[in-house]
């Protein structure tokens, strides 16, 4: 059988993707035992994966090689199994292949079969996907959010900020956004009903924080300069839960905070914390967010772009401040 996916031809730089991958057809190889073949339905585009693509050995894990697959999260229909557990015709969520099919051994994918019932199948991506589980597991267990505090998240209108200004809030937080332009603030403060937005395109973002106030809990997705600013506004004893690195992806530079002093002076704590960290606890994170979302307590924006070919465009989004929510590709069935 053969496929059509994106192959990783050399390392991008900055945002030139187009240069960087190549739309390749080739044959798949026999189904190995303990391995699915999915039909992908859904392409899940999410900024950490653009560290996989840099050459960079102490990341968090290992990055893709050159001439490998791009890899990142699918959702499709299993139409061809060896591994105990999935059969033909399942909904399955796994980190597959960017491509029409995904073959994937099922452990190691972290394939995971999913709920029909649920109304809307992109919320597999957001909510009750990687974001929620990373937009909870920040604010309540790294973060450690209580009621009356006050929480600034940063990225706030990308798919785990939009997520994470939501539970501070229902957790009884006061909860603020970092994001890039009025439109996006505007949304977060009209629709989501954040108690502020801070528009970093505005300038001044030093004033602008001061105006809004000391902040007891940074939700961290950026980095680099950013985070300086947030430092010296940080109450005493509060905590930053890193969570991204937007900033430092392409650019080939990494955050070293000029305000690092701050860490003692405020007596702040400082953890970055992954996803895969907390992956078996994905069905109970998945069964609150639930709740949230089937109450219409927690909502998503998709940034939806059809077409395969169309991917790298919807990819650049991310990087580009293009987007409002979660950034989805959806293939031609």
């Amino acid at each position: 059988m053969e496929n059509r996916f994106w192959r990783i031809e050399r390392r991008p730089e900055g945002t030139d993707f187009d240069d960087a991958l190549a739309l390749v057809t080739d044959t798949l190889p026999e189904l190995g035992e303990g391995e699915i073949r999915i039909r992908n339905a859904m392409l899940s585009m999410d900024a950490g994966t653009r560290l996989w693509l840099t050459a960079r050995e102490d990341g968090y894990q290992p990055p893709l090689p050159v001439g490998a697959p791009m890899t990142g999260l699918v959702l499709g229909e299993v139409i061809a199994s060896r591994a105990d557990g999935f059969n033909e015709g399942d909904p399955v969520r796994a980190f597959g292949v960017w491509g029409r099919l995904s073959q994937v051994d099922a452990a190691m994918a972290g394939a995971v079969k999913l709920d029909p019932t649920v109304a809307d199948r992109r919320a597999w991506f957001g909510p009750l996907g990687m974001n929620g589980w990373t937009a909870l597991w920040g604010i309540e267990r790294t973060g450690a959010a209580k009621a009356g505090e006050r929480v600034l998240v940063s990225a706030a209108a990308g798919a785990t900020g939009i997520l994470a200004v939501q539970i501070a809030k229902l957790l009884g937080g006061e909860a603020w956004g970092i994001a890039g332009g009025a439109e996006k603030c505007r949304f977060l403060t009209e629709d989501l009903g954040t108690a502020g937005a801070v528009d970093y395109k505005a300038g001044d973002l030093g004033a602008q924080l001061d105006a809004a106030g000391g902040f007891d809990v940074y939700f961290d997705n950026v980095g680099g300069a950013m985070l300086d600013e947030v430092l010296t506004r940080m109450n005493h004893y509060g905590r930053i839960a890193v969570c991204g690195l937007l900033s430092d992806y392409g650019s080939g530079t990494r955050t070293a905070p000029r305000e690092f002093d701050q860490i003692l002076m405020r007596r702040l704590r400082v953890e970055g914390f992954f996803s895969p960290d907390f992956m078996h606890e994905g069905e109970a994170l998945t069964a609150r967010l639930r709740e949230w979302v089937e109450a219409g307590d927690l909502v998503m924006p998709y940034d939806v772009t059809r077409g395969l070919d169309n991917t790298l465009a919807a990819y650049a989004k991310l990087f580009t401040g293009g987007n409002i929510g979660k950034v989805i590709v959806e293939l031609e069935s």
